[in-house]
């Protein structure tokens, strides 16, 4: 890959924001998984869904040093944790967070040429902790940042390891300066029998300020 394709797949990786608010609007408790199935652990929101069934938010997020309008932060809470956690917040959701059994680095250029090498290996990074079961589900929140215009792969490790077969999936993303990029057709292709419903797009930078949002679009999807 030349210097001209290495930059451009950099440019993509990930937004970021400052992440000093989550003290004050982290209430859910993430899934630690000690058991062979996992039950995600349920938050309390502001309200029950409208929609009557069990709701499943799995995301995965990396916190480290990041892209920020043209230059590098560093965050202790990556900003999909940030849109997640404001959502958990919102609503009542059960949260799973995918952690890869190989995290990635801190650095931010070393983050890219390894995103660069998963793609072009199509890989699955292995996920840390056992998958869940998602047979009581109805919906399923997926986020994760927007890398080199598409889902992390480990993402897919994720929908290619459990059965979403039949269920209504709304992505969230984070990123840079894609906007929601390939996430919803990266979807619609590894879950062809899943419904890939209204999706939210967070530019990195302002995650933090997303709450309006994040509580419009969750009005919009009924819940």
């Amino acid at each position: 890959m030349n210097r001209r394709d290495f930059l451009a797949a950099g440019a993509v990786l990930g937004g970021t924001v400052l992440a000093t608010v989550l003290a004050a609007c982290t209430p859910n408790r993430e899934t630690t998984m000690t058991t062979p199935t996992p039950t995600p652990q349920p938050t309390e929101g502001a309200s029950s869904p409208d929609s009557g069934g069990r709701v499943l938010l799995a995301y995965f997020s990396r916190p480290g040093e990041n892209y920020y309008y043209g230059d590098r932060i560093d965050l202790d809470v990556g900003n999909t944790q940030v849109v997640a956690e404001m959502i958990a917040a919102a609503t009542t959701v059960d949260v799973y967070r995918i952690e890869p059994a190989d995290p990635y680095p801190d650095d931010y250029e070393e983050t890219v040429q390894r995103n660069v090498r998963e793609e072009n290996d199509d890989a699955r990074p292995a996920i840390a902790n056992p998958l869940p079961d998602v047979s009581d589900y109805d919906i399923v929140l997926l986020g994760s940042p927007v890398w080199n215009v598409q889902t992390p792969m480990i993402m897919r490790t994720f929908v290619e390891g459990v059965d979403l077969a039949g269920k209504t999936i709304h992505p969230f993303v984070t990123y840079a300066v894609s906007g929601m990029g390939r996430v919803d057709s990266d979807y619609v292709d590894l879950c062809p029998d899943s419904t890939i419903a209204e999706g939210l797009a967070v530019q990195g930078e302002a995650a933090a300020q997303a709450q309006p949002d994040v509580q419009a679009w969750l009005r919009r999807i009924g819940l």
